[in-house]
């Protein structure tokens, strides 16, 4: 996805991470938590077989280059933008719903370079996000009781016995529906898709409902007004800014999937998975004797570990140990998800705890998952309220703490979609009946991040 990573500088072969007793297997070894059960055996086998044949999906260099600038997020050069849908369905494969949700991320990370006046890594919550959690394996609904929906990689949402058994063929069609979902977004993105020469195209009539209108209509005032300005005053386009670096993320939750796509390349050491550029492991499957772990202790790529107020410093010392032993910059990524409720006090002692190991890390905040909640009528939810409230907490935090906020994760579509209350418009409970879509978790609609976009600017120059 990223256009642009090239080779980037060849990084020191650390022989204490080159274990011995690693291979892309030995997590078979391990208790594996949150694993489909697959009632034909024969069938998974044929079907990872196939999978491990097929090309893969990113390269050992974009990976690395991604290692490159997360490494200089940590030394605070760069803010990292993670984003997309809390879980991809096969039937959202197409054209406008991908184009949708590039553009706010787009435009989310464009409001940020100027508003930060330093790079954004853009990172997506897509090619690859068709795993999920739960916190059953099995779902009973009047006295029926089935399998639950793990997501599209596994199973089908529709609740009956056919559609929750888990079928192998789904790995085969999440690594041809990833593959035409990045082929698609290269193209745009290549392309100057949301090209920041042409703000009169944003869909920004939400702005009318915002307190945050006259700050967001300057910034895409200035935006022009300095890119003009360059253009003139070099004689030519400023063509960086229509062909930016991309990079995919997904929870790596299903491992044979996973192992599948792991790989070794010609002229780098060590192992690969080519499956995305940026996986991360759950607080559900980071058991420090867990398969999960020890999967990924042995692959290369950037790794996120979802950090919560579950956890503590004994847990997450050993996970900093396990994962990064020799302490490389740009190889953990923690996400916080603490909830408004309870962020101040765990965030302070896991900052600390982190800081006494002497392990580089980047802190990047994810205020959706610790405020979800229900409303009357079982409706899942989260309240926009909460959501800036826990970022603006984050931002103070660590700076109270020493530290630095590098970055944040959201679950967010390009679409107007009404599933989580408050924002510009101010949605209510009833709201969301009118346009709910998400199977899983509500996400942010495209005004809803653009105003979140604005806070974190301002929130990251207050500290200056």
């Amino acid at each position: 996805m990223n256009s642009a990573a090239g080779s980037g500088p060849a990084r020191p072969v650390h022989e204490k991470n080159l274990s011995a007793d690693w291979n892309p297997e030995s997590w078979q070894n391990f208790p594996a938590l949150q694993q489909a059960n697959y009632p034909d055996p024969q069938a998974l086998h044929s079907a990872l077989g196939k999978l491990a044949d097929l090309p893969p999906l990113v390269t050992s260099w974009e990976i690395l280059s991604l290692r490159d600038q997360i490494a200089e997020a940590q030394a605070g050069k760069r803010f990292v933008l993670q984003g997309g849908d809390c879980a991809e369905s096969f039937s959202e494969v197409c054209s406008p719903l991908i184009t949708n949700r590039l553009k706010v991320l787009l435009q989310m990370s464009l409001a940020l370079v100027h508003g930060l006046q330093m790079p954004v890594v853009r990172i997506g919550r897509f090619a690859g996000q068709y795993a999920k959690p739960r916190s059953a394996d099995l779902e009973t609904r009047d006295g029926v009781t089935l399998p639950s929906y793990r997501g599209d990689l596994v199973n089908a949402f529709e609740f009956n016995e056919e559609a929750r058994i888990p079928d192998p063929q789904r790995l085969l069609q999440a690594h041809a529906y990833s593959a035409m979902t990045m082929n698609f977004v290269r193209s745009l993105v290549d392309g100057g898709f949301a090209d920041v020469h042409h703000t009169e195209y944003w869909e920004l009539g939400w702005l009318e409902h915002s307190p945050l209108a006259e700050e967001f209509n300057k910034l895409t005032d200035s935006l022009g007004q300095s890119l003009r300005f360059m253009e003139t005053l070099t004689g030519r386009d400023i063509g960086s800014l229509r062909r930016v670096d991309f990079f995919t993320s997904h929870e790596a939750l299903h491992l044979p999937y996973e192992q599948a796509q792991t790989r070794q390349v010609p002229r780098q050491w060590g192992w690969f998975n080519l499956g995305t550029h940026f996986p991360w492991i759950g607080m559900r499957t980071a058991d420090l004797e867990g398969a999960h772990v020890e999967y990924f202790r042995g692959i290369r790529n950037p790794l996120g570990i979802k950090v919560g107020p579950g956890m503590n410093k004994e847990w997450l010392a050993g996970l900093l140990e396990k994962l990064n032993p020799g302490r490389e910059t740009g190889r953990i990524v923690l996400i916080h998800r603490m909830g408004e409720s309870k962020i101040e006090d765990h965030l302070p002692r896991l900052i600390k705890a982190v800081e006494e190991t002497g392990s580089p890390v980047l802190w990047i905040s994810d205020p959706m998952h610790g405020n979800t909640e229900s409303t009357s009528d079982g409706i899942k939810t989260r309240r926009f309220r909460k959501i800036m409230n826990e970022m603006e907490l984050a931002f103070e935090i660590h700076r109270d703490s020493g530290s630095r906020l590098g970055g944040v994760h959201l679950e967010l579509t390009g679409e107007n979609v009404t599933e989580c209350t408050g924002g510009a418009r101010d949605l209510s409970e009833e709201d969301l009946k009118r346009d709910y879509k998400s199977t899983v978790d509500p996400r942010l609609n495209y005004e809803q991040s653009l105003e979140l976009a604005m806070l974190i600017v301002r929130k990251h120059n207050q500290g200056k």
